[in-house]
């Protein structure tokens, strides 16, 4: 079985010092942010904060292959880290505080690439968590000062809490009318977007939560936090693991239900 503790504890390293760049730069009046081809926004703190992480790792895991979302693929090999220097970007240019870094360690084995190490820093809600193949999860100050993190044991989606991003995405899927009809059959729901949902799966605050559009960037880090705290995340098409480009969470008790609603493929 390897051993992810000295990962781990570089991704916190890598994690103090994002949050170091992004913080400053948070709130910032002259704060200069740009359009991406895809019409999503990206500042500078953004880039800044890629570069910091790659640099660490250059030093720290020269071997090591890099994905970020700022500055694409670079290396190759079974080890790669995945990284979103900040999650939540139109969030972090109008000064709300609902953003993170996501750090993730994937390593290649027979069934392909999985993440197995994950850290989801969010600064600006003094928030952590954090999670390694088969350590478990945990959120807390720091590595010596944590809290195990379990998901719920909601059985029936009438009482289960569900949480999204937004409803644009499944208009396009065709899923709206599955939507509603999951939002209208659980007991709350809300929007909390971004990372943000997948850590309170996996604290065992929100049992259900489902987006219909992403990057391995914005899912890399979750899937190990929600797995290693008892969850399932899979694809919408049920496939395990961020591979499918999109995402389906929950407590495990609730995750063919989910599907059941908003999957791409009978259940």
């Amino acid at each position: 079985m390897p051993d992810y503790h000295d990962d781990l504890r570089l991704g916190h390293v890598l994690a103090d010092a994002a949050d170091a760049a992004t913080m400053e730069r948070f709130k910032a009046l002259d704060l200069k942010v740009e359009t991406k081809p895809d019409m999503t926004p990206v500042s500078e703190a953004d880039k800044a904060a890629e570069e910091l992480i790659r640099g660490q790792l250059q030093r720290a895991r020269p071997r090591d292959a890099v994905l970020g979302e700022e500055f694409g693929s670079e290396g190759a090999g079974p080890r790669r880290w995945i990284i979103d220097p900040i999650d939540g970007t139109k969030n972090y240019v109008r000064g709300v505080p609902v953003w993170a870094t996501l750090i993730a360690l994937m390593e290649r084995g027979e069934g392909g690439d999985r993440p197995v190490v994950g850290i989801v820093s969010a600064p600006a809600l003094n928030r952590r968590w954090w999670a390694a193949d088969g350590l478990g999860a945990f959120t807390g100050r720091s590595l010596t000062s944590a809290t195990r993190l379990q998901v719920s044991k909601v059985g029936r989606i009438q009482d289960a809490s569900f949480a999204y991003s937004s409803l644009t995405g499944w208009e396009e899927r065709g899923k709206l009318p599955s939507f509603l009809d999951l939002s209208r059959d659980c007991w709350r729901t809300r929007a909390y977007g971004d990372f943000w949902p997948y850590m309170m799966i996996a604290e065992g605050s929100v049992d259900i939560c489902a987006e219909p559009e992403l990057s391995l960037w914005d899912m890399a880090a979750c899937a190990v936090v929600v797995k290693e705290a008892g969850g399932q995340f899979s694809g919408l098409d049920g496939k395990p693991g961020p591979h499918s480009g999109n995402a389906a969470a929950s407590n495990g008790l609730l995750h063919e239900d989910l599907l059941g609603y908003l999957g791409d493929s009978p259940h």
